[in-house]
């Protein structure tokens, strides 16, 4: 008699199966109770792809692309069928995946010429045309030995790298077509799963672009980002000159010995930054007098804000911080959410008019009180700090508003100057797999918080999608706005992270909802050969997340 196993699924829906029966099978049983096409699911919190095979009685949630799991699981594979797609119409070229632009990726086609409005075409034609098809994507598991002999025969040197620090004896493997590629992370079952696509012509490349988790039928409108992409670009031809590109490189520093002298030079470059910043707004025909910070979560703001500080003294000029976080409205007038909780995110719990009619009057010359936020009591209180600015100095505002013009609508804008900062890297697992920002933001946001506010890992994860939605709504629309744009992230910290974040993402428990991430987090720091932090400057921009700042952060 054949076995049988008992699938619940996270609705609460109970069903029977023949033991082995794949996840596919589930799903289409299932798919009208939900509302968009499955990618994959979580089993008893472990990701599965909808090829794997159940062999006990199991909890399921199958996700699709309005989950981050499925929206990876779709972007994954769809950067696979623009891979196959642009080396059938280019024979020979090469793809690399570089790194997300207006919620698209973008990527590069090497050793093929320019590129053309009429080749791009041709490339998306191509794979439509394999959609088509709906191939299946086949996943076999390899030897290293096989594995080196695929990767060498079709010159993938960057596999062949990864392949070195590798401490498994197998690898699995992804084909379609005749072409073999290793993803970080699963795909999905076949080409037919991701029919909602666009090919963007942006030179010198193209921007891969797709439905996102909030509206995931149609493809978001099209932002040109210029200053976000100059800082991209900057920062990978840093990269190809100091010959550090991907993880494998970083990894082969390590093991040099040579990882001190990249951490000063990845210090070494920030300093230079900061300086040239200073500089821009020393020098600038109107005098400014505003000077606002903004970026997402873990970006450095403070640690950035006392350097730049200290740049501009050097520059003959004396600096005041200001908190935004001061001039929040009192409790009972703070706005709320749909579901009645307070919104500390929106800009409306701001009290935009007093903020304006202070710094207006400063920049009178008039002296002026400042408010401090009482956020036991939830009230403003006048605590007596009374200030007067002279002319050579400058206001340091930092806020995730900073940027959004209706915080200083009131406010001269010859006399503001917008910064935008965040940890952009340009470091990649290897051509084909990049590190997300978010991710890097993540790791640095779990080590912070265990070290200055005994916040466990688990805690962070669990607030990390309220965090990155209201970036979404409050930040990044704002982000071009810049004057200038501030890359915080440093080639060498995640070997340093590292040390700290695992043992803290192992003690989440197997049973817990947040273990998925967890898991899917080691296997990725995983990658990265440990160094430790003795040779980290107690200014840098690290140390605002390792300890031991000496800006008492």
């Amino acid at each position: 008699m054949e076995q049988m196993i008992e699938v619940t699924l996270d609705n609460g829906s109970v069903y029977k199966y023949p033991k082995s029966t794949i996840l596919m099978d589930i799903a289409k049983d299932v798919q009208h109770q939900y509302r968009y096409k499955i990618v994959g699911a979580i089993v008893n919190n472990n990701l599965r792809e909808l090829a794997y095979a159940l062999e006990e009685n199991s909890k399921i949630k199958f996700v699709d692309i309005t989950s981050s799991y499925g929206n990876r699981f779709y972007s994954r594979s769809l950067s696979f069928l623009f891979i196959i797609a642009a080396k059938e119409v280019l024979k020979g070229c090469k793809v690399t995946v570089e790194h997300s632009l207006s919620k698209g990726l973008y990527c590069e086609i090497h050793n093929a010429g320019d590129l053309s409005e009429a080749i791009v075409k041709k490339i998306e034609d191509k794979m439509r045309e394999i959609v088509d098809k709906d191939l299946p994507f086949v996943k076999r598991k390899y030897s290293r030995h096989d594995a080196e002999e695929i990767f060498s025969q079709r010159q993938q040197y960057d596999k062949l790298e990864l392949l070195k620090h590798r401490k498994k004896d197998t690898i699995n493997i992804y084909s379609c077509m005749g072409y073999y590629d290793y993803f970080y992370g699963y795909l999905v079952p076949s080409t037919g799963y991701i029919d909602k696509f666009e090919l963007l012509y942006y030179p010198p490349g193209v921007v891969l672009r797709f439905p996102s988790r909030d509206n995931p039928t149609e493809i978001p409108e099209f932002f040109d980002q210029p200053k976000l992409f100059s800082i991209y670009r900057e920062f990978e031809e840093w990269g190809k000159i100091m010959e550090i590109e991907n993880i494998s490189q970083l990894n082969d520093i390590i093991l040099k010995g040579k990882i001190d002298e990249l951490i000063w030079i990845a210090e070494a470059l920030h300093e230079k930054k900061l300086a040239q910043i200073a500089d821009k707004i020393c020098s600038s025909k109107e005098k400014k007098k505003l000077v606002l910070i903004s970026g997402p979560s873990s970006s450095g703001k403070t640690t950035f804000t006392q350097r730049l500080s200290i740049q501009l003294k050097v520059n003959g000029l004396k600096t005041v911080a200001i908190s935004i976080d001061d001039f929040f409205k009192n409790r009972e007038d703070t706005p709320k959410t749909p579901e009645g909780e307070y919104d500390f995110e929106t800009i409306e719990a701001i009290d935009i008019e007093l903020f304006n009619e202070l710094i207006n009057k400063l920049m009178e010359g008039e002296e002026v009180e400042l408010p401090c936020f009482n956020f036991h009591t939830g009230e403003r209180e006048w605590r007596g700090r009374r200030i007067k600015i002279s002319e050579d100095h400058v206001m340091l505002v930092e806020g995730i508003h900073g940027l959004n013009e209706r915080l200083t609508h009131y406010i001269d804008d010859e006399k503001k100057y917008k910064i935008y900062i965040s940890p952009l890297t340009h470091l990649n697992v290897d051509n084909h797999n990049r590190i997300p920002t978010s991710d890097l933001r993540l790791i640095r946001r779990m080590v912070r918080d265990y070290h200055s506010r005994s916040t466990d890992a688990l805690t962070t994860i669990k607030r990390w999608d309220s965090v990155r939605s209201g970036e979404d709504k409050y930040i990044y629309p704002y982000q071009e706005a810049a004057d200038i744009m501030f890359n915080s992230s440093l080639v060498y910290e995640l070997s340093v992270l590292k040390n700290i974040a695992i043992p803290l993402l192992e003690k989440i428990d197997k049973t817990m909802e947040e273990y998925v991430e967890a898991k899917r987090l080691i296997k990725f720091l995983g990658y990265i050969l440990p160094s430790d932090s003795r040779c980290i400057p107690n200014n840098s921009i690290l140390r605002e997340f390792i300890g031991n700042s000496c800006f008492n952060i």
